[in-house]
């Protein structure tokens, strides 16, 4: 590095309206100031996640996201050297609402424009907390996304599998809906498992008989609403401690999946004979901790270093927008005003689509 960067990042794909500022040093990239607020209570009435609604509140959050970030690094738009936004894959309007906002910014400052696609932010988020060299292998596990990843640099990504129908955050949030808890769903169904037993009642761990790093969990929500019907008709409702045991054991479920998955995935990675091997997870599901220990325990069986960054940058958050702008700005690259808004952008460009979409964003 030549001189220093400070980017700000706007970040608006889903349900969360998100600014920060990301400055690159010589010693590395340095969080100044990062932003998010939540529409939580504008959906818990719908049980899920309402587009229209997500685009309204980001259009009305974003300036001011953007002004609570600036005033939290101690910056002006004068010192920026330019403005990273999420510009896809994600809910349509959302997405608009972040790109139209940066362009004003850019605009009206004279910065740089970057687009970010949205899972490059997330595959990236390892490098900017762990410093974490290429490659490196990635889950990238989220309410709408779910694949391994090979990073090869910012804008290299080789996939080697993902689910081919719910992402494990949906099934998730599904999960909660089904047995009457709130929204998020991850962080419900995680509190209520703790308390319960994981082998009281059995779900399924699909795909596990086939070869290769593809995953489904649309069954294990069958599954779930199975046993639930069951439990309601014997007993009339569902007890407390039911539900605790169906949420352990779904837990359950989905920790398997995903370990045995991640195995296959290192393997593959490995054979690349990387000199520092190192297997990241990133996205919404990486907060749960009964998954993430249990991948951090698949890595040190074959001696990968184990990176997951901190839970408030697990979720949805513009740091990660704006370091994945900085890394691309890096590389010469930059938008202009005609910069537009993507539903669907697969890191890897060369793989075939995944199939379906997320009730969070098209599979990509």
């Amino acid at each position: 590095m030549t001189r220093t960067l400070t980017f700000l990042g706007l970040e608006s794909s889903c349900d969360d309206t998100a600014a920060a500022v990301v400055r690159m040093e010589e010693t590395g990239p340095r969080i100044l100031a990062s932003v998010v607020a939540g529409q939580t209570a504008l959906h818990a009435p719908y049980g899920g996640v309402v587009p229209e609604i997500a685009a309204r509140a980001h259009a009305e959050k974003l300036d001011l996201c953007v002004e609570e970030a600036l005033a939290e690094a101690g910056v002006t738009l004068a010192d920026l050297d330019g403005v990273a936004v999420t510009a896809g894959p994600g809910l349509i309007g959302g997405v608009m609402s972040g790109v139209m906002c940066a362009k004003g910014i850019a605009a009206g400052a004279g910065l740089p424009l970057v687009g970010v696609n949205h899972l490059a932010g997330h595959a990236l988020t390892p490098q900017l907390t762990e410093g974490l060299a290429f490659p490196y292998l990635l889950l990238l596990v989220s309410g709408g996304h779910c694949q391994f990843l090979i990073a090869h640099g910012p804008e290299e990504f080789t996939r080697l599998g993902g689910t081919i129908d719910d992402a494990p955050g949906e099934a998730f949030d599904k999960t909660a809906k089904l047995l009457g808890l709130p929204q998020p769903g991850g962080p419900a169904v995680e509190a209520e498992a703790m308390s319960g037993d994981p082998k009281a009642v059995h779900f399924p761990r699909p795909l596990l008989d086939r070869p290769g790093c593809d995953m489904s969990f649309s069954g294990l929500k069958t599954a779930l609403l199975r046993a639930r019907d069951a439990e309601v008709a014997e007993h009339g409702g569902l007890r407390r401690q039911a539900r605790r045991d169906l949420c352990a054991g779904f837990q359950a479920a989905v920790t398997d999946v995903l370990a045995e998955k991640s195995r296959r995935a290192l393997r593959e990675y490995l054979a690349h004979a990387p000199e520092h091997p190192a297997f990241a997870v990133a996205g919404g599901v990486a907060a749960n901790a009964t998954i993430r220990a249990r991948l951090e325990q698949v890595a040190a069986e074959v001696g990968a270093t184990f990176a997951a960054p901190p839970l408030k940058l697990c979720t949805d958050n513009a740091a990660m927008i704006a370091y994945a702008g900085i890394a691309r700005f890096e590389t010469g690259a930059q938008d202009g005003m005609d910069l537009s808004a993507r539903p669907r952008w697969p890191l890897d460009r060369s793989a075939p689509a995944m199939l379906g979409s997320g009730k969070k964003g098209a599979k990509a």
